[in-house]
């Protein structure tokens, strides 16, 4: 890397010290989507490149995107994680599905489950529970069962929980599908409804174990799809299983205060073998889950080819900045990446990443971004901005004047980014 590049960079300001008021915008009420629109490709879409933007809508994306272009979206798939219990004095427990123990080692395995699995919960009425048992009962397919909830302990800000059930042929995925609710975001502000289990899953969703939607991928449609591989646009598949840390507000002044949560990866060795392949295209990330997903593959190749520790490629906060003055490219990268799975004869990479893409990011294998539009002082935001630099605030405005319509079930934007990958 030339001197002067790494003059540069020293005197950049670190993603720790940025301050999140620097990153909002006022949002009425009015412009969040309580409700999807009936037809999913029929959403506003706000196209930004080299500073200029244009609208449109999601049926028409293949018209922005170059022919050999890699899309990647997150197949992820949103698990019924509110549990609500009644306990026989009449008042209600609702437990709220946070992840699994680290025993299990990832997401599938711990869905999986039969007849009994330890997980992290969020404890509604927690003051109301002392320690009896929570007992549910359930109907499926005509027989009925019981679900037991048993308070193990409490670290931090959450409890683990063991469930059990009485049905051996149920996985902890199926109970879950009889047994609870899809936990729609917060700031939509009201209840699910019957519709919810269809519109708040992506059409291509897969494997279960996000406690969110991949929101930039519900716009898409088979219709769609078909108009994209007409034009030879490619797509691929990543899995990151959505945690409720999406959610987390940044409180603090500065990033530095501010942990960003981790969440679980899945990646077949064919994706990143993909993209090796399309380094010389342009590679977009349908949704920051996406995004998140295919750079922490260069940033774990990088850990691997330094050589420390290489039995442990989970992605921490900030490592991604610290790894920075390596002068390594992204085939570099992900090749290492690829003979480290075959040393171990994997044909999937699963692990944990807990990047923060902020300004001062340099993106190493994506070019572009569909996503939606995010809340105020957020880390999504940060991407956002990471990515377009300050016209983030340009983009926002234009959409928050021309009717577009905010967060999970609202419009959405394909973002180019503000320089090609190095």
């Amino acid at each position: 890397m030339p001197l002067l590049l790494q003059a540069l960079l020293l005197l950049m300001k670190h993603p720790k010290d940025l301050a999140i008021k620097d990153f909002t915008y006022e949002l009425p009420e009015q412009r969040i989507a309580r409700y999807p629109l009936a037809e999913r490709d029929q959403s506003k879409l706000l196209v930004y490149k080299a500073g200029l933007i244009e609208e449109s809508i999601y049926a028409k994306l293949d018209e922005f995107i170059p022919p050999e272009t890699l899309l990647v979206f997150n197949n992820t798939k949103v698990v019924e994680a509110r549990l609500l219990f009644h306990k026989p004095t009449g008042g209600s427990i609702e437990l709220f599905c946070l992840e699994p123990h680290e025993q299990y080692g990832d997401i599938t395995t711990a869905m999986l489950q039969k007849e009994k699995v330890l997980w992290k919960c969020l404890v509604g009425g927690a003051k109301k529970w002392k320690n009896e048992p929570l007992v549910k009962l359930i109907n499926s397919d005509g027989n009925d069962y019981t679900l037991n909830a048993k308070r193990i302990e409490k670290i931090n800000d959450y409890y683990l929980i063991e469930y059990s059930w009485n049905n051996a042929s149920l996985s902890f995925a199926e109970v879950l599908h009889h047994a609870g609710a899809i936990p729609l975001p917060p700031y939509l502000n009201r209840n699910v409804e019957e519709s919810d289990k269809e519109r708040y899953q992506t059409i291509y969703a897969k494997y279960d174990g996000s406690v969110a939607a991949p929101t930039a991928g519900l716009h898409f449609t088979d219709t769609l799809f078909k108009k994209l591989s007409d034009k030879n646009i490619k797509r691929d598949f990543v899995t990151l299983h959505v945690g409720a840390g999406t959610f987390k507000p940044v409180k603090s002044n500065t990033m530095q205060e501010h942990e960003m949560h981790a969440e679980f990866i899945d990646v077949n060795k064919t994706l990143i073998e993909t993209l090796v392949q399309s380094l010389d295209k342009d590679i977009v990330a349908v949704g920051t889950t996406s995004m998140r997903t295919i750079e922490s593959l260069y940033w774990m190749g990088v850990k691997i080819m330094g050589g420390e520790n290489q039995n442990d490629i989970t992605l921490t906060q900030w490592e991604a900045y610290e790894l920075a003055t390596a002068n390594i490219s992204a085939k570099e990268a992900l090749l290492a990446l690829l003979s480290w799975m075959d040393e171990r004869k994997l044909d999937r990479l699963i692990t944990k990443t807990q990047i923060i893409i902020a300004p001062g990011y340099t993106f190493k294998i994506a070019t572009g971004l569909v996503t939606n539009f995010h809340q105020p002082q957020s880390t999504l935001l940060l991407l956002v901005a990471a990515l377009v630099g300050d016209d983030w605030k340009k983009i926002y405005e234009y959409a928050l004047t021309h009717d577009f319509r905010f967060l999970s079930y609202g419009d959405g934007c394909l973002l180019w980014g503000k320089e090609r990958r190095e």
